[in-house]
């Protein structure tokens, strides 16, 4: 593009010396008005003090319907912090970035920064949060090459990927998570999220950065439980002071149990009050990379004993035969098994069963199966 200096080596010529004053003339009047700037390139737009706007758009992430569906990933019980904001949207926070998701006509993931003091900070920020470093249809495959049924299940539940989240925010989700239902749960963290910095309002929904550990250690356990946290309100106090004293901080504590074995996680998040096994397993899937942890409550228990332990059918479940069923899992799927578990506790949840064809349930598992394409089982037109 040219430019509109004059080159360098370019004088402009001076005016003549105007004629002598007379005593009429001597009278002050404006200059005429410069006339325009006209740009020295025919396809150069007129020049404008104003900038350009920048327009905000929805940006393809590159995700088919196959590794991230979003009706099968959020409102599932990994987390209870993002809310759907329309049709086959879903809206949240992540760290300092407020993001929704959505899924296009064809079922890819396209994403929104609505608030962000970065946005290439926000989408790589994204793509951890959404674990996209690890292939959902690689995994089932492998699975659906070891289980008829969890074949079956995939072909008709696509997309129920595991969230990698930040461990502070994950581990105080699930201690609201202790004995309780969706709503409360929900109702409870976004009290707790609300003590952070607001970042803005999609869909009728206010979102915060989730607050910090030194935030969260300002709340008393009566403030907690004036918001209808009960008994958990004595947990969420004591486990932040617990991380409140960790040398390093809590928040690096945490991070740190990533590089540790399973087991070696999962007991050094029962040292914090209020966490059991359950709920260490939930944190160790869901924020620190333990592929293999299964969270097992009456509900996996029944699915154990149902498809991989029907001897133990009848059992009261104890803490040995959680073992014993967290074994199962990982001995049938390998390292991924919590990913594996994630699709079936999803499949057996009544919201997802009617996605299902209605001769599944009464399928008993072989050990090989022809899986033959079922309209039943196409959930784009079932998302709405």
């Amino acid at each position: 593009m040219h430019s509109l200096k004059p080159p360098l080596a370019m004088k402009r010529p001076r005016p003549p010396s105007p004629p002598p004053l007379s005593p009429a003339s001597t009278k002050q009047t404006s200059p005429p008005p410069p006339p325009p700037l006209k740009s020295l390139h025919p396809n150069t737009p007129p020049i404008s003090s104003k900038k350009p706007k920048s327009h905000p758009k929805w940006v393809p992430l590159n995700l088919f319907q196959t590794e991230l569906s979003l009706p099968l990933t959020f409102p599932t019980g990994q987390t209870f912090r993002w809310k759907q904001t329309g049709p086959l949207q879903y809206t949240g926070t992540i760290g300092p970035h407020l993001l929704s998701l959505k899924h296009l006509q064809n079922g890819d993931v396209s994403y929104f920064i609505h608030f962000t003091p970065s946005e290439s900070a926000a989408k790589l920020a994204l793509l951890d949060f959404l674990n996209v470093g690890i292939s959902l249809v690689k995994l089932w495959e492998v699975f659906s090459e070891n289980d008829s049924r969890f074949a079956e299940l995939a072909k008709c539940l696509k997309g129920a990927r595991v969230l990698r989240q930040d461990p502070v925010e994950c581990l105080v989700q699930f201690l609201c998570s202790s004995n309780n239902n969706i709503g409360r749960i929900t109702k409870m963290v976004d009290f707790i999220s609300s003590l952070g910095t607001h970042l803005g309002s999609v869909g009728g929904f206010d979102f915060h950065e989730f607050p910090s550990l030194e935030r969260l250690s300002a709340v008393s356990e009566e403030e907690l439980r004036q918001a209808g946290f009960g008994y958990r309100a004595k947990y969420i106090t004591g486990t932040v002071d617990v991380l409140q004293s960790k040398p390093d901080g809590g928040a690096q504590w945490l991070l740190s149990l990533r590089k540790l074995d399973l087991q070696e996680a999962i007991d050094a998040l029962c040292t914090l009050p209020g966490v059991g096994p359950k709920v260490a397993a939930c944190i160790a899937l869901f924020s620190l990379d333990q592929h293999h942890a299964i969270p097992v409550d009456t509900h996996v228990w029944q699915i154990a004993t149902k498809y991989l332990l029907p001897e133990l059918a009848g059992a009261r479940l104890t803490p040995k035969l959680c073992s014993r069923v967290a074994e199962a899992f990982v001995s049938k799927y390998g390292e991924y098994a919590g990913w594996a578990q994630t699709l079936l506790f999803i499949a057996d949840l009544p919201s997802q069963k009617a996605l299902l064809p209605s001769h599944f349930w009464d399928i008993k598992e072989k050990n090989s199966a022809k899986i033959e394409d079922s309209n039943s089982c196409n959930i784009d037109g079932n998302y709405s």
